[in-house]
């Protein structure tokens, strides 16, 4: 005999299952699709070049001899052959400081805060790596 008085149970763990799968199927590929849209874009004007601005390089061996580009500074008086000899550049420049690895650390940062006082703000160290 049927019980039609029975209410049936629905089982959507495989709905899930499904939907599971897809989402991650969807967030695994979305990051690599690329689309392209073919785009007419504006034409620029080309009145005006734009200006390089010239870095510096400045480099420390395990000696404590300073070089900017060819002239050698002892570290002793560095800070203030920096700050005479830095007006020639605008100040912002970008300073890459090339240190020797047997330096100490206060070393580094004093050549560091030599460069930021004079007015530099885009410094950084040049690692290997």
């Amino acid at each position: 005999m049927i019980n039609w008085d029975e209410e049936p149970d629905l089982n959507i763990t495989p709905l899930v299952d499904i939907m599971l799968v897809l989402m991650a199927i969807l967030m695994v590929s979305a990051p690599i699709m690329e689309y392209q849209d073919d785009i007419n874009l504006p034409q620029g004007s080309t009145a005006k070049a734009t200006q390089s601005i010239p870095d510096l390089s400045i480099r420390v061996d395990g000696k404590r001899v300073i070089y900017i580009k060819n002239k050698k500074y002892s570290f002793e008086t560095f800070a203030d052959d920096f700050v005479l000899g830095s007006n020639k550049y605008p100040k912002d420049t970008v300073v890459y400081i090339k240190a020797d690895k047997t330096l100490k650390y206060d070393d580094v940062m004093f050549i560091l805060k030599v460069i930021k006082d004079s007015g530099f703000s885009k410094v950084s160290l040049v690692t290997h790596g």
